[in-house]
């Protein structure tokens, strides 16, 4: 008989280094999602999630506020942690101010909306 070497392929994981990399974070971009939502005729709000835990949420909502002339809070939800919220449609806005102020990088800020 002849001895044939056979491999059998094991199952494959697509997502296996990203398993491996989730503790250094150098892969793998923590991106910021800015997002409207339409209350009510005209009015809406502006959303800013996934900045970094260590910022100061109050010192940053403030200068926005002051930036933008509008009203703003922090709220705390159970599944996204800190959010932002801006009177009136200021993704743009919002997307400028933190790449300018070197909160992040414009390749790490998301917008959605309309």
């Amino acid at each position: 008989m002849v001895d044939i070497e056979v491999q059998i392929p094991s199952a494959f994981d697509p997502f296996a280094d990203v398993d491996q990399d989730s503790g250094g974070g150098a892969g793998i971009k923590e991106y910021v999602h800015i997002r409207i939502q339409q209350r009510n005729g005209r009015k809406s709000l502006t959303t800013v999630q996934g900045l970094k835990k260590e910022l100061s949420y109050e010192k940053i909502l403030k200068d926005l506020k002051k930036e933008f002339c509008c009203n703003g809070t922090v709220v705390q939800d159970k599944e996204l942690g800190k959010v932002i919220q801006l009177q009136g449609d200021q993704r743009k806005n919002v997307a400028a101010f933190l790449s300018r102020a070197g909160i992040v990088k414009k390749d790490q800020i998301k917008i959605h909306g309309f």
